[in-house]
């Protein structure tokens, strides 16, 4: 199986790392991640003729104690723990940087032409660092770079933590993430349209939150769907305070600890509170994570709304001229 890896932190952010040495597990990974942090990018891709940088940081090949074993893990349309034969083998592993959004990260691992990999049999965009719960899962990077996956018709998977922390405690995900991809691609719904990714199973990616608690405390896993909510007071005056409350700093972020104002500018931050939606039930995924749940929620590119557009339809919109 061939791995594609990404996200929306940074190639040198912790969750990444932690993801690519777990799905090393089965198969060959190949990670292609933003340069800098992009965070809230959604499905951005990098246009408008940018200079985008690429590097290789590394290449380290698979390892198989028993010669030959490794050939036995790649058995079509099944996943396979390297582990749970008696062999300890690990899929190679590529890490890359491009300095562009996660959607184009994978728009450049997909170009095999460019990028020389082969095509991903899916694609896991993680782990980020913070929810991508409710109506994050609008903004997000992390989801925008399974999005571009689902668009080609590639299996996709974003996993989130609900820490800002830098140096987040991941164990929950590395216990119960495996188990989780496992499931998802051993039953990925089929595309019906002859090879076309057009017919049902195209277009599907998965949100995988992670409450941010001890492994013993989560108290399970739920399928649930996207939580309604919106942000209030978004805006504020810039004020570095905000980044050490979390742990991190301005250029962790890619931003400037002592930004520069032109003449007449005035600084401000995007930090906001959340409100929540009263018709939220005890499914949606926000919710679910509050309860101490992973939440599993199948998102889809096609963002048409089916219902309302056959009302549409009935009140005679359709007209020939």
């Amino acid at each position: 199986m061939n791995i594609l890896v990404t996200n929306d932190d940074g190639y040198q952010a912790k969750g990444i790392r932690v993801l690519a040495e777990m799905m090393r597990r089965y198969g060959d990974v190949y990670v292609v991640a933003p340069k800098t942090h992009q965070s809230g990018m959604s499905m951005a891709v990098s246009l408008g003729f940018k200079a985008i940088r690429y590097k290789e940081i590394m290449s380290e090949p698979g390892i198989c104690i028993h010669e030959g074993e490794k050939d036995t893990f790649r058995q079509e349309g099944k996943v396979q723990d390297r582990e749970s034969d008696g062999c300890t083998a690990k899929g190679s592993l590529t890490v890359a940087y491009l300095d562009a959004t996660p959607a184009s990260c994978v728009k450049y691992a997909l170009d095999s032409d460019v990028s020389g990999w082969p095509v991903p049999d899916v694609v896991v965009s993680g782990i980020n660092h913070g929810s991508n719960a409710a109506s994050a899962s609008c903004y997000s990077g992390t989801l925008g770079a399974a999005q571009e996956a689902a668009l080609c018709g590639i299996p996709a998977i974003g996993v989130s933590l609900d820490t800002l922390n830098p140096e987040a405690d991941f164990s929950a995900v590395e216990k119960y993430f495996p188990g989780i991809f496992r499931k998802l691609t051993d039953n990925i719904r089929p595309d019906s349209s002859g090879g076309k990714g057009t017919g049902a199973g195209y277009g599907i990616y998965y949100n995988v939150n992670f409450p941010d608690m001890p492994v013993e405390k989560i108290r399970g896993i739920r399928i649930g769907h996207q939580g309604k909510g919106h942000w209030i007071k978004e805006f504020t005056d810039w004020n570095p305070s905000f980044y050490s409350r979390h742990g991190i700093t301005p250029e962790m972020l890619g931003q400037e600890s002592s930004p520069v104002c032109g003449e007449g500018e005035k600084l401000y931050m995007m930090v906001g509170t959340f409100v929540d939606d009263p018709r939220n039930d005890s499914r949606a995924d926000h919710h679910l994570m509050q309860d101490g749940y992973i939440s599993i929620v199948a998102h889809n590119i096609d963002t048409t709304d089916y219902a309302e557009t056959a009302r549409l339809g009935s009140l005679g919109f359709d007209t020939d001229f």
